[in-house]
């Protein structure tokens, strides 16, 4: 079985508008809701960036069933580890036991604004490790003080603390990140459908637990119509974390992007109102073992008629395929 989930993409509407539309995801029988946690939106034609744990807020009174989690916030640049420990845990009282916070070790697009630079993947990891690390010990309740070699923290203590805390997922990419991943998180988080990542994230101790993916998809009546809204606003998904991680500002994802074609784009993404199409892009994801897919539709203005084809159409037929 795999449980098909909703995408607030806070680069592409703003924060008014990601409420309603995860109100109707949940209408419409979404099993789950995640959210990315930007500064920058990846081009400029996406327009947006709110407050993405302002919005989570919202959110968590705005609905009542489907769950919430952030896809994926930064915890090492723009918000210090325990603050992180904080918002979430304030987020899981909000939505009574319906959030789980999604971590990565970030992209220089978000995390430039703050002025620390942008270190090596492998000193990303280890601020991600000692971030993850002080985060467990404040779930825990007690005061914590900690001395690492990338953080500090002077006796801090949650004074409301959720029980359960909410579970931690990690974003993997490559080994170094399944094994953290394997021995500190409660789920594992992928934006591609590699089985190996999740091979490895179970060689390092993830046996048996969740594995959350993201697809985006384009949907829209007429599929030239889709294919070149995917194109305006999503060529940059082709280039893969790599370079996604290190490019530090939306023109730089347009210079980038710049000879990505229409075609290409249309190889990769599933485009128009073909549910055959959005299902086959779905399966290398059942293939390799996810047991959650997030769908990205694109275009902050066709979420309305994405929920609703969902609803009628593609939610029915991905289960009728992966359930």
């Amino acid at each position: 079985m795999v449980r098909i989930g909703y995408t607030m993409m806070t680069e592409q509407a703003g924060p008014r508008e990601l409420v309603e539309h995860v109100v109707r995801a949940e209408e419409a029988g979404f099993d789950f809701s995640v959210t990315s946690d930007h500064y920058f939106p990846w081009l400029r034609s996406q327009g947006h960036a709110p407050y993405a744990w302002s919005v989570l807020g919202a959110a968590a009174q705005a609905t009542s069933r489907i769950p919430l989690m952030t896809y994926v916030t930064c915890p090492t640049f723009r918000y210090h580890p325990a603050v992180v420990a904080q918002k979430a845990a304030t987020l899981q009282l909000l939505s009574e036991g319906r959030f789980r916070l999604g971590l990565g070790s970030g992209e220089n697009l978000n995390e430039h604004v703050v002025g620390q630079g942008w270190p090596a993947v492998d000193v990303r990891h280890e601020m991600l490790e000692e971030a993850v690390e002080i985060i467990h010990a404040l779930f825990e309740g007690g005061h914590v003080t900690y001395h690492g070699k990338h953080y500090d923290v002077e006796s801090a203590k949650l004074w409301d603390v959720p029980e359960p805390p909410p579970p931690i997922g990690i974003a993997v990419s490559g080994e170094q990140s399944c094994a953290l991943a394997g021995h500190f998180a409660d789920l594992v988080i992928a934006t591609e459908p590699k089985k190996d990542l999740l091979e490895s994230f179970e060689r390092h101790g993830g046996t048996g637990r969740p594995s959350v993916g993201q697809l985006p998809v384009s949907f829209d009546p007429d599929r030239d119509t889709a294919i070149r809204r995917a194109h305006d606003q999503f060529r940059w998904f082709g280039l893969g974390w790599k370079v996604n991680s290190e490019l530090p500002h939306p023109d730089s994802f347009d210079s980038a992007t710049q000879f990505v074609t229409e075609d290409d784009v249309a190889s990769s993404i599933p485009c128009g109102n073909d549910p055959d199409a959005f299902v086959e892009a779905v399966r290398p994801y059942a293939e390799a073992g996810f047991s959650e897919v997030a769908l990205v539709q694109i275009g902050g203005a066709t979420q309305p008629a994405f929920i609703d084809w969902s609803e009628k159409t593609l939610l029915p037929a991905l289960r009728d395929a992966f359930n």
